[in-house]
This record gives C-alpha cells, structure tokens and sequence, in this order.
C-alpha cells in the first residue's frame, strides 16, 4: 500500500508543482496579473503554492523509499517522479495553454517508459 500512497502524493505534489512554476504564465495570459506586477509577487505567490508541493513530495519520498521500509529504491523514486512530473506538465499544458502533441513528443513519452522499463526491470 506504500507504493500506492507514495505515488499518489507524487501525483498531487507535481499538481502543485506545476501551478507554482508555470501557473502565473496563465495568470499573466488571463491579464490577471501583468507583465508590470512585480517579480518579487509572482516569486512569492509560486513559493507559496510550491510549499503545498513540499509538504506532499517529502512524506511521499519517505513513505515510499526502502530505506524506510517502502518499495521503491532511491533511483526508481525519482524516475517515478520525473515521468509523473512530465505527464502532469503535458496534460496542464495541453489544457492551459491548448499545447498541440506532436509526434517527438511521443518520442519523448516512449523513451520514458523505456527509463521506467530500465530502472524497475533490472536489479
């Protein structure tokens, strides 16, 4: 059940993470905020979204290490991650900003799997 906890708080952490780093973009698209709002108030608005991520991304690391009797070897807990991170950018992407799929891309997404397939299938 470690593993099931620990990537579903990867999966909402990169939620977060995703709204911290790239959400004002979208904020400034939607004239919420402006190209005159100061850096210092979007640096301050993503660390305080990010800190959600934080608090989600530790306790899924540390449920989810086998150092701590969880599943995954330190290796697998960040390709676990990257590939989470990735999915959820381009689903936010193809949603915020009406990013189009194209076919490196799915390169991409094929490489990853082979990422996964190379961490998890060898010991």
């Amino acid at each position: 059940m470690n593993a099931v906890y620990t990537i579903l708080l990867l999966l909402v952490a990169n939620v977060f993470m995703t709204f911290a780093w790239y959400g004002h973009l979208k904020l400034q698209s939607l004239h919420v905020i402006g190209n005159t709002t100061p850096l210092i108030f979007v640096i301050l608005l993503s660390w305080g979204i990010a800190f959600f991520e934080y608090c989600l991304q530790v306790p899924a690391n540390r449920i989810g290490f086998e150092g701590n009797g969880g599943s995954f070897s330190l290796m697998q807990l960040k390709v676990i991650q990257e590939v989470i991170t990735l999915v959820v950018f381009v689903i936010f992407s193809a949603i915020a900003f009406h990013m189009q799929i194209r076919w490196n891309h799915l390169v991409a997404c094929v490489l990853l799997i082979g990422a996964v397939y190379f961490v998890f299938g060898f010991k």
